[in-house]
Order: C-alpha cells, then structure tokens, then sequence
C-alpha cells in the first residue's frame, strides 16, 4: 500500500503539478529532490530508530516532515480534482484545456496552509472536553463521580517530556476521581522514552490511575512496557477488572488487551474474563482501546465503554474512511442500546501523521449521572 502512495505523490505532484510551472530546470531538479525526500518521510524514520512508527529525529524535524508529508498529500488530492474537472469541462465544450501557472500556485499555497494548520492542531496541548453520561443503576454515591480520560498518546520525539508535563498538569487541574489511559501511551522501547514518559506518574485522583494497552505497545516491547508503566502507578488492566467501593456500593471498572495482541504472542481481549466475578448490579466502565467490539460489550451488559486508536479519523472526510475499518465508530459518542460508547479523538496522535482538521485532540472529562438524577432534573 505505501509503494502505491508514494508512487501516486511522486506520480501527480511531480509530473500534473510541479513540471508544467515556469521554472528553472535547476529549481525543477532541486524541487524534485525535496518532494521524494518528504515522500519518503516513513523511510527515513525506520532508518532512525529502526521502526517506521518512531522517529528518532529532532522534534522541529520531524514536524517539517509531517508539514511537507501532509503538503504533498494536500497537492497531490487538489491536483486530481482541478484534473477532473478540467477534463469535464473539455468534455463539454469539446476541446482542450489548458491549466494555467495560477491554479497550480493556488494549489500549492493552500496544501501548504492546510498542511501547516493540520500540523498545529496536532502537537499542541489538548483542551478539556467535558461529557455528562448517564448510568443505568449508578448507585447516589457515584452521582457525579468524574473519570478523565487519555489516549493515544503516542509520547515520541514530536509529544515529549515538557508535551507531557503540560498534559498531566491540564489533566490533574480537572480533579477527576479517576484518571483511566485507554492505550498507545508511546512509540519506542523503555529506553527510548524512559525519560519522556516520566511525567505520566506525577498523575493523581482519589480512586489512583487504570489503563489498558493499545496496539502500539505491541510493537515495542510489550511486556516491559506492562511493566514499566506500572511502576508509574498504573493498574493495567489486562483482561481483568477492580472494583471502586463508596458507601456499600460498587463501580467495576474492567479493562481487556488490544486486537492485536494476538498477533504479537500475547493474551487477546477476553471480555468476559474481564467481568468475570463482578458484583451484580455493579454497573461496568469497560477500557478498550479499540471501539471495534463495542456491540458485544453492549450485549454484556457494559455501561460506558471509553476507546480511542482512532484519533478521531484526524481529517474531515477521512473519517469515513477509518471509520470503515472500525465498525463504523470513528469519533466521540455513541448510544448503543444501553451502553454509550466514546471513542475519543486522542490526546496525541502518531508522530507519522501528526495532522488533524476537524478532528481536535482533546483530554476527556466525563460526569457520571444515574438516570434517574438526569429524568428529575428532565
């Protein structure tokens, strides 16, 4: 698939767009060099660390890539689509047409912006979204009760160690009763981000930290980063659950392994190893880190299912297309039956495509509310 899409960049950038401007042969050439080079980002980035999924670059580095990447992409869609239509339009008139030096400019400046836009949207430092969720038998001494979510982080070289102080500060200030990460804390080995990720245990709340992993931790390392992300304070929960307790009642907060686990030699996610021995009644907070099983987890009687690994489809329009590939669920919320799913956007993003339009990063605070607090209220 990549071959394909560096051929495609390569292909309309350089030939429909870039050749029939009135340069230089020089200037073409010395274009021509930089436009693979950035086509070619992903290699670069496994030759620096050995996986394409971190890159081992100075941080304004590899945000230049990710700016000049999402520039080609942006040029190589406006390309296609000022090719179509002036074919359309010879069609209807029956001769040939001609695009001229200002079109292409356009192009070229408004891939540039967008590009920069996406970019920015990207690495910044996320607001707080806040959600109010109603659940089905919350016992009163959980009205109210708040749980922060983050996810996908994906701490790199882009998302460092001060990226990730601010986003611990951001997250702390909420004074959320738990704090959950549901998956792709880093890209890289321990010893690799080891000094980036540091910060995470300066995270605190009353009912402590839970998290499950992503399919990133697969890549590097899995089981060392189960263990060292425990060290940070977290409770992983892997296929498993524990009970928060206040006045007599029970919130389960149950996590399962990623998809992909399996695939890496590791335990797939077992839901209903994970509600196993839960207290009846208890209503249940799955972590998922892929929002793909969201239907069975409804089906098992799961109240708030929190996801993320989408990172909200990152580009409007885009979406539809990752939604494709998660059972149709792609960003924020979704009532199914009586379970609502949120899939966040992310509070990082991969650094092999840090871009986001229309699709914001976000730290998520969600309100819990039994539902018969909210129909009073009504």
């Amino acid at each position: 698939m990549r071959p394909f899409i560096f051929g495609t960049l390569f292909v309309v950038v350089i030939l429909n767009w870039l050749w029939p401007l009135p340069l230089a042969l020089p200037v073409k050439l010395a274009a021509i060099i930089l436009i693979v080079g950035a086509a070619l980002f992903h290699q670069w980035s496994r030759l620096s660390s050995g996986s394409v999924f971190a890159p081992e670059m100075p941080r304004p580095v590899v945000i230049l890539f990710n700016w000049a990447f999402g520039a080609l992409m942006f040029v190589t869609v406006g390309q296609i689509m000022v090719d179509i239509v002036a074919a359309l339009v010879a069609l209807v008139q029956w001769h040939g047409i001609v695009i001229g030096t200002i079109p292409r400019v356009a192009i070229g400046g408004l891939a540039a912006l967008l590009s920069a836009l996406g970019v920015w949207n990207a690495v910044r430092v996320p607001p707080v979204r806040h959600e109010t969720v109603s659940i089905k038998g919350l016992a009163p001494a959980f009205d109210g009760y708040r749980i922060a979510q983050l996810t996908d982080l994906h701490i790199t070289q882009v998302f460092p160690r001060r990226w990730a102080e601010e986003v611990v500060s951001r997250t702390n200030a909420i004074g959320a009763d738990l704090i959950v990460v549901t998956g792709d804390f880093i890209d890289g080995s321990v010893a690799m981000r080891r000094d980036d990720v540091a910060p995470l245990a300066q995270l605190a709340a009353p009912d402590g930290l839970m998290a499950c992993p992503g399919n990133h931790e697969y890549f590097f390392d899995y089981r060392e980063w189960m263990q060292h992300i425990g060290t940070l304070g977290f409770h992983m929960l892997l296929n498993t659950h524990r009970l928060i307790t206040r006045n007599g009642a029970s919130l389960v907060v149950a996590g399962v392994t990623d998809h992909s686990a399996a695939s890496h030699g590791e335990a797939k996610p077992n839901l209903a190893a994970a509600l196993a021995g839960r207290p009846e009644g208890a209503p249940v907070i799955l972590l998922d880190h892929q929002p793909g099983g969201a239907r069975e987890a409804a089906a098992q009687g799961v109240a708030l299912q929190l996801s993320g690994h989408t990172h909200g489809g990152m580009i409007y329009g885009l979406d539809r297309m990752v939604a494709r590939g998660n059972n149709g669920f792609v960003s924020r919320r979704y009532e199914i039956g009586a379970m609502t799913l949120y899939v966040s956007n992310g509070t990082g993003i991969w650094p092999g495509f840090a871009l986001r339009l229309g699709r914001p990063s976000e730290i998520t605070c969600f309100h819990l509310k039994s539902a018969r607090s909210l129909a009073r209220k009504g």
